[in-house]
């Protein structure tokens, strides 16, 4: 085997096997040649070849959301690093370990007008839980920054920058690889298991507060499929003071939870609004997707707002009291020994309402024309259990909030910054880390912004992509500001693309269907076993589909 011959070189590859690294991907480049030679030879860690760097680094992300361990980024000198910055940014929001390994030039190199050559050292520092600047010489000093890096990522579950300057000559080789003590970077992340508990006598003090309130309301962002969890927030539904609201990405399921939340509350009026908030809000799991909800609970704040979780909390309601900085789990693990039932109607209550919407709910889309809103309830009718669902963002995770999906299928989406840029990468990042089919359901502007992340060799065949194309941003028809504006066509962005020649040229089987009957029929086939993955393009009426969203809504009333 051959291995860079330049001891920095070395050093962070072997940081990253003692820190059980075991993923790469490799984007291609002349400054990095130390690096890639080197972890092409270390049987202890995958690589991979992704050329874009910004589907490269979404890649990654999608990789490391499914194995929940670090995943490592590499690349060239120079602009190619800031193609990075927007998976960067959704790890950091959304707990994602990322370590990003930059070649970089020396430092007498800088700013002297050559090429490829830019300020690469903490380019990411708003976004990155730590940046080591690595240097040419010192080898302890490097180590030292290697090691909390990698442990960064790992403990503290988030994107960190190793920034590592290479002098020519770039590509002697040697044919040993240097080792480094087990000891210096522990390799496994914290569990709850290990968790410090609360105190028992201060937890006390917000169970009492618990146990008088009649009105609680239990609030569930995106997060990973737990059974713990899931028997613990079954447990609380025996409260009848305690409502719980999921999405769509909680990963959680009830028939006593409401999880189509803008369903509930868009036809309620001021007092329904009074009678809805609760005197304590519970809130644990990442990014709430419901706009309506965070604009109920800032205009009807409760008393008390209390987040649960080992890292951080937003205040996203302008009314947090309390961060408990421990996992859920073992929140509730301590918790319910001091809680008692409180009587009260008020889950019973909106339980009714529940089963209102879902009666009326039912009515409407038995009569509607084949629209986005049909064609998303078509599809959640028929997506095989235990898939591996990926939703891209805009309307798309929007539309799924209204439908009820199979608890057997565990569901992801970029909700860490929400962007469109990355998901077709990330999604496809997580069916190379899955060995259940991965189903990518997206729309059409944010698959053809991502198109170069079909340009990957390691695409598995099991893969499936549904493209919802309706000829632009529809969700800018049922937003009212640029509705009526004289612009809308710079929101909107019709284009008249399809997928057809993407699919031919990448290697996917093509398929593509615009009406309900097609639609149907095509989904038999789809989701069998094939030797190439598969998209199939569904065309919509970009005319009727904000019209039949609104008057989906309106039937609430």
């Amino acid at each position: 085997m051959k291995y860079p011959k330049n001891e920095l070189a070395q050093l962070v590859i072997a940081s990253c096997i003692n820190s059980a690294i075991e993923d790469i991907i490799i984007s291609p480049g002349s400054r990095n040649a130390p690096l890639t030679i080197g972890f092409k030879s270390c049987s202890e860690i995958k690589t991979y070849s992704v050329v874009d760097e910004r589907s490269a680094g979404f890649v990654a992300l999608g990789i490391a959301q499914q194995k929940k361990k670090p995943v490592a980024l590499l690349c060239t000198s120079g602009s190619a690093l800031l193609n990075y910055y927007p998976a960067i940014s959704e790890a950091f929001y959304s707990d994602i370990p990322l370590v990003v390994i930059s070649a970089d030039r020396p430092e007498h190199m800088i700013d002297i007008g050559d090429g490829q050559t830019i300020r690469q050292k903490n380019v990411f520092e708003n976004h990155s839980l730590y940046n080591a600047n690595l240097m040419e010489t010192d080898f302890e000093e490097n180590k030292l920054k290697l090691k909390t890096a990698l442990s960064k990522a790992t403990k503290e579950k988030g994107p960190v920058h190793i920034n590592v300057p290479f002098d020519e000559p770039l590509y002697e080789t040697v044919e040993d690889i240097l080792k480094l003590a087990p000891e210096v970077i522990k390799k496994n992340p914290i569990s709850f298991l290990e968790e410090e508990p609360l105190d028992v006598d201060f937890l006390q003090g917000y169970a009492d507060k618990w146990n008088k309130a009649s009105r609680k309301i239990v609030l569930i962002g995106s997060q990973y499929p737990d059974a713990l969890l899931q028997v613990q927030l079954d447990h609380l539904t025996k409260d009848p003071s305690v409502l719980v609201l999921t999405e769509t990405i909680s990963n959680v399921g009830n028939n006593k939870f409401i999880n189509s939340i803008d369903q509930l509350i868009f036809p309620l009026d001021t007092d329904d609004f009074e009678e809805l908030k609760p005197d304590i809000l519970l809130t644990l799991g990442g990014l709430i997707v419901s706009k309506k909800i965070k604009q109920f609970f800032r205009k009807f704040q409760p008393k008390e707002h209390w987040h649960v979780d080992a890292k951080k909390a937003f205040d996203s309601y302008q009314c947090l009291s309390k961060h408990f900085e421990i996992s859920s789990q073992l929140f509730f693990s301590q918790f319910f020994f001091l809680t008692k039932i409180k009587e009260s109607t008020f889950q019973n209550k909106w339980l009714a309402v529940k089963e209102e919407r879902r009666l009326k709910h039912t009515a409407y889309l038995e009569n509607i024309e084949f629209s986005d809103l049909k064609v998303h309830e078509i599809l959640y009718k028929h997506i095989p259990k235990h898939v591996s669902l990926q939703l891209s963002n805009s309307s798309v995770i929007r539309y799924s909030q209204l439908f009820d999906i199979d608890s057997s299928i565990k569901v992801f989406c970029n909700r860490g910054t929400s962007g469109i840029d990355g998901s077709t990468s990330t999604a496809i990042g997580a069916a190379m880390a899955n060995e259940e089919q991965t189903l990518f359901v997206t729309g059409d502007v944010s698959f053809f912004y991502d198109s170069n992340a079909l340009w990957n060799s390691y695409i598995p065949k099991n893969f499936r992509i549904l493209l919802i194309n309706n000829n632009g941003g529809g969700i800018f028809k049922f937003i009212p500001g640029p509705s009526n504006s004289d612009a809308l066509e710079y929101f909107e962005t019709p284009h008249g693309l399809n997928a057809k020649h993407l699919c031919a040229m990448h290697a996917i089987e093509y398929n593509v269907v615009s009406d309900e009957t097609a639609l149907i029929e095509c989904l038999g086939d789809f989701y069998k076993e094939s030797e190439k993955p598969k998209l199939l393009e569904i065309h919509t009426p970009s005319e009727i589909n904000d019209t039949i969203l609104k008057a989906y809504f309106n039937n609430f009333k």
